[in-house]
Formats: structure tokens, sequence, C-alpha cells
């Protein structure tokens, strides 16, 4: 499928107004457990609409984009966050915290993180979806390093069905299509999706969508709407029956209820919306991303102008540090959609953006049978190498433990298993693997080796070297399981630093592991 210039743009602006008025429709109902019942915006929008962190966020990650290109990744993100982005609230805190600290993605999102199954990060997806559109395999795949710079597990899993989601929304229009692209994307075993299949189960059957809220909430209980109050003062009012979860345990529910408002709205926009708000709890999220969706799907030349006039196109934003001028900030949704359009070329490269198209730069969509995840199964393990990619797919890689830190160099990828902790007991051996994968573009049969350098005071256990043969074989790798003995060392930060290089070749890729003393 060819996406072709005005359509693209027509789509992208559609996509940043509609997130402007969800997050403007829900922000006075967030953190409520409630049902507003409400069909239109309640705030005096004289002065323009309030500031919506919910879409200021994505503006620090395109500044990113616009300077680093397809080459941005976590730990990229992450430098941004601590420099550009001012909260320290819940997740937004412990993953600046841990940054801070020394603690790499995917570990910095993990470490510590009571909130690291929130909504803070799925919210986030529309800038991928938009720098990829029609490839959510794409989009998903920098939604993944988007995520874990603060979440990981179902908060991540929310990020990543949103950036699929709305990614196919270019190419595809049914709705159950693109839910389903979306779990393809997931681990079906997740919260996030079970909570999503049982929204559509309660469509299917029938059920009034204010009892599938109830429904949806119990099969993932999140504590979004009762953070403000106390455990006696919890509304009664439409909440009897809503079991109480686990602090922080939210984007299951939340993304769900996207889900719910984009099935029972039945391809309405404003009913859409309002379904999602009357749902409660994160509404500006849930609504502003349901927004930005069905901006996608209809363009903003289909978008009730209704909704879309009070807002006269204005963004507002209130988390940018913008003290250091080294942030850009756009003051409409159309100056933001038409800067993200300006990067898609270079984004996409020129096998799927044609930029110099007569008429206008064109964008070769998967077709929509190819919208879905691949997988690992696809071919056989080691069956000759050539012409296939070495990625994980998606939904392989966001199951991979918060505690696997990878590492991408031109000839070769490291991955290191702190193996589920980033502390050390003193006096006592520690264990890691390290895993070393051939290059997607450079597939010579190689050796490589891989040596520690530790500090004084500890010692490796058996050999601190190894070499082995990198194959080029699908799915092959080499991979070595270290054990260090810290019985001298009496620091309560151990750096040590893995260095990788191959045999023949000039290039090396050095990696320091972290390990904190404590639990």
């Amino acid at each position: 499928m060819v996406l072709k210039l005005n359509e693209f743009r027509d789509k992208l602006a559609g996509c940043w107004a509609g997130k402007n008025v969800g997050g403007v429709l829900g922000a006075p109902f967030e953190c409520k457990r409630m049902v507003p019942d409400v069909d239109f915006y309640i705030q005096d929008l004289s002065m323009g609409p309030p500031a919506n962190d919910d879409l200021d966020l994505q503006i620090v990650w395109l500044a990113a984009v616009e300077r680093y290109g397809r080459n941005v990744n976590a730990s990229i993100l992450g430098d941004y966050w601590l420099s550009y982005v001012i909260p320290n609230w819940v997740e937004y805190g412990t993953g600046k915290a841990n940054l801070k600290a020394g603690i790499v993605p995917p570990m910095c999102g993990d470490v510590d993180n009571t909130y690291k199954n929130s909504n803070g990060c799925w919210i986030r997806s529309e800038l991928w979806a938009c720098l990829a559109p029609g490839h959510p395999e794409i989009a998903t795949r920098y939604a993944f390093e988007d995520a874990i710079v603060d979440h990981a597990n179902e908060g991540m899993y929310g990020e990543i069905f949103t950036a699929a989601l709305q990614s196919a929304a270019f190419a595809e229009s049914d709705r159950e299509k693109l839910i389903d692209i979306g779990l393809s994307y997931i681990p079906e075993d997740c919260a996030v999706a079970r909570a999503i299949r049982k929204t559509v189960e309660c469509y299917h059957n029938g059920i009034d969508y204010l009892e599938a809220r109830k429904i949806v909430h119990n099969t993932a209980p999140g504590t979004f709407g009762i953070q403000e109050y106390k455990l006696s003062e919890i509304p009664k009012e439409n909440n009897e029956g809503m079991e109480i979860g686990e602090p922080g345990f939210d984007a299951p529910e939340n993304v769900a209820f996207v889900v719910l408002g984009l099935l029972y709205g039945e391809g309405d926009f404003g009913k859409s919306l309002i379904i999602a708000n009357n749902c409660g709890e994160d509404t500006d999220c849930t609504c502003a991303t349901l927004g930005a969706l069905l901006g996608i799907i209809y363009g903003a030349s289909g978008l009730p102008e209704k909704w879309t006039k009070p807002l006269d196109d204005k963004i507002v934003t209130m988390c940018i540090d913008k003290t250091s001028h080294g942030i850009w900030v756009p003051d409409t949704a159309t100056e933001l959609a038409e800067r993200i359009l300006r990067v898609v070329p270079g984004f996409l490269g020129q096998d799927l953006c044609d930029a110099f198209a007569e008429g206008g730069m064109t964008i070769e969509c998967l077709e929509k049978e190819a919208l879905l995840c691949n997988k690992t199964t696809d071919y056989l393990p080691l069956i000759n190498g050539n012409g296939k990619s070495e990625e994980l797919p998606i939904r392989d890689l966001c199951a991979l433990s918060s505690y696997v830190a990878r590492y991408q160099f031109p000839a070769f990828s490291v991955m290191v298993d702190y193996e589920d902790s980033v502390f050390f007991t003193p006096g006592e051996n520690r264990k890691f693997k390290v895993k070393v994968v051939n290059s997607n573009t450079m597939r010579e049969q190689q050796w490589v080796k891989i040596k520690l350098y530790l500090p004084e005071g500890v010692t490796a256990v058996g050999a601190s070297t190894a070499e082995l043969p990198l194959n080029n074989l699908y799915l092959s790798c080499a991979e070595k399981e270290f054990e260090i003995n810290t019985e001298g060392f009496s620091d309560s930060r151990l750096e040590l630093i893995v260095d990788v290089s191959l045999t023949g070749r000039h290039s090396n890729g050095p990696v320091k592991v972290v390990l904190f003393a404590g639990k």
C-alpha cells in the first residue's frame, strides 16, 4: 500500500489534533474512580487549552530524533529525559534516579520502580507510529526503547500495543483488525493482553459498557483512580464490586479502556471519547491515546469541528525544561505534525519512503496481511542466515528480562544478562552472562573474544577470557557465563569492563557492568 503525501499529512495532523482533544476532555477527571457522565469539555477554553503532559513528553523525543534519526535508542532518550523533562513523580522520578546512579536501560525502568506497570510510557507511542506509518514492526521497536527508560513489564507492553495499533492505523481502519495487530506484538499471557481480550469479549457478548468497565477492571485491577482517596473514602457510586489492585499496576486496565472506547464508540469520534472518559481512572491518557488513534484513521479533515475548534489547534506544555534552550517547542498541533513530516524520510530510509516521488513524498506501507508481528519461529533455527534479520521480533524482545542490557556495535551486538538483579553480596560469588550476535549487515563468520577487566579486589572464578566461534546462521550466537568473587572488594559500587572483539577486525566493543552492594 502506498501512502501519498496529502493523505499522510492529513492523518499526521489528525493524530495530534485528536491527541489534544482527548487530553483536554479527560484532564479534569484524571485520578478519579468515577463515571464523569459529561458530553463535552468542562473547562473554560477562552484563553486556550490547558497543558497536556501526554503530548509534550513526545516533543522531547522528537528533538532527539531530529538530531540522531534512526540511531536513537534508550540510552540517548535517557540523556534527553535527564536534561529536559521536569517531573520527578513516581515512575518518571524513579527512572531518572536510576539513570543518575548509572543503571542503564532496561534496568533503570525496573529497579525499585513500583510504578513500572503504570501509564507514563504508553501515552508516548504516537511519535513512533507517526515516524513509521504502516510499519508497526519499526514503530514498536522504538516504542520499546522509549518505554524501558522508565517502565518495564506491563507498562512497556502497553506502549508496544498502542504503537502497533496507531502505526497500523495508517494502513488499516478496521477496529478489530487493529486490535489483533496490536495484540500480536505483546506476550499473549501478559495482563495488558488479558484485559484487552476481556474488553473484546464483553463487546461481542453485548454487555453494557459501564458493566464492561467493572469486568475489565477486575481482570487486572489498577489503583490509578484511588490515588487521591483514603481507602475508607473511595466513592461507592458506580464503583461497587471494583477490586483494589496493587499500587502502580495501572497500564492493563487503562489501555483496555482505550480499546473499550474504540469498540463501543462504533466509529463515532465524540461518542468513543465520551465512553473512554466515562471509564474513569487515567482519563486524560485514555482519551488522548484514543483521540490520536481515531485522528489517524479519519485524518484532521474528518474530525468534528465541534471538538477541534475550541482548541484552535493550540498545544500547551508543562513538563519540558525550556531554560536551556535545547528543545524547540511548537505552538500548534499542525506545527508539530509538520516537524515530524520532515523527519520521516530519513527515519524510514529510501527503501520505504520516496521523498522525491512525483506529486510529493510517498510511503510504502506494509500490506494489511503483513501488519501482524513476525515470529522467531518463522524460520528454522541455525538455517542459513542470509536475508534474514537477526533482530528479535518485538514480542520476543519485550519478553526478555528487564535485566538484560543490550549494546549495538557495527559488526556485532552484545547482551549482558545481570540475572535478575543489579546487586551483589560482598564476599560472595556473582554470575552474569554475555551473549554476542553477528551484525545484521556484516554477516561474515567470525571468532569472538570476550575478556573481563576487573577492579582490584575482584577475581574471576575460572576463566576471565573466552574465545568462541560467532557464526552467521539464523539465531546463532556466542554465549559465556562468567563468575566473579568479591571477597577482597570493599566498595559499595562494583564496575567492571566486558571487552568484546572479533579476530581480524580492528573494532571492539567495551561494555561497563555496574553492580551495587546490598540486596
